[in-house]
């Protein structure tokens, strides 16, 4: 059962970056479910979901998936941990079919905060570690952005991503559609930003 969240607003306490552990199956996949429930709300979340949300055992299937895919070093996650729980997770996945391919060293970077955890500085942590996790793995790390998420956006830029296009009726919700930007990040040259950075 999820804890309490902490009070909203002001710097989070104990949050540190780690490594994702398969003791994270649940936390994790609460917060991915959460989603739905703010979907359904009408908020505007700014990650691409199924028409329905998955079963149990299908995301079982996707996290046994994903941590294989960090034991082949073709995955690498960043998990934020609040009080012993994962409450959000980076991840840069390789964009290639199989290890080895040409497009080995592009990585495809995806993030899920819980709700009560964001506009916290979790995002930014999160994406810092996962990014410094990815350095010698790969070299160009791309992600996509929902054009009407300036936040996301914003921090992206921050981190030194840059827009290398539109994708005009990227997501279809309820009948609505979405833009997004495609963003880019060279790694081999990115450095970490500084405390006031």
């Amino acid at each position: 059962m999820p804890e309490a969240p902490p009070p909203s607003g002001g710097p989070l306490k104990g949050l540190t970056i780690r490594d994702l552990k398969w003791d994270d199956l649940d936390a994790i996949v609460e917060t991915y479910y959460a989603l739905y429930d703010e979907r359904d709300r009408g908020e505007p979340i700014g990650i691409h979901l199924f028409a329905e949300r998955p079963s149990r055992s299908d995301e079982v299937g996707w996290f046994t998936s994903l941590y294989r895919r960090v034991l082949a070093n073709d995955s690498v996650v960043a998990v934020a941990d609040v009080g012993g729980r994962a409450v959000g997770h980076c991840t840069i996945s390789t964009v290639g079919l199989e290890h080895g391919s040409e497009t080995d060293h592009v990585g495809l970077l995806g993030i899920v905060i819980g709700e009560a955890y964001r506009g916290r500085g979790v995002g930014r942590a999160l994406m810092v570690g996962a990014l410094e996790r990815a350095r010698g793995r790969f070299e160009i790390v791309l992600l996509d952005v929902f054009s009407n998420n300036h936040r996301a956006r914003h921090l992206y830029e921050q981190l030194g991503f840059r827009v290398r296009g539109s994708l005009p009726f990227h997501a279809k919700r309820r009948g609505e559609y979405f833009d997004a930007d495609e963003m880019w990040l060279d790694l081999r040259t990115w450095q970490p930003p500084t405390a006031n950075g």
